[in-house]
């Protein structure tokens, strides 16, 4: 995934973890203090959950 791509509003689909298979819409990113970058994800349904930006594919 290009991360340059990656900002709040754009929809996404969740390719690997937890939360494989999801799709919604980025909300929040930051930087943890590990380096990865982690997203908020929100669904249509409005229920959030956070994963790695890593675990992400744009949905264009």
């Amino acid at each position: 995934m290009d991360l340059s791509d990656l900002k709040d509003g754009v929809f996404c689909k969740v390719m690997a973890g937890t939360h494989k298979g999801k799709k919604g819409t980025v909300q929040d990113i930051k930087t943890s203090k590990s380096g990865e970058i982690t997203i908020t994800v929100k669904e249509y349904d409005g229920v959030r959950f956070k994963t790695l930006a890593r675990s992400v594919e744009i949905q264009k």
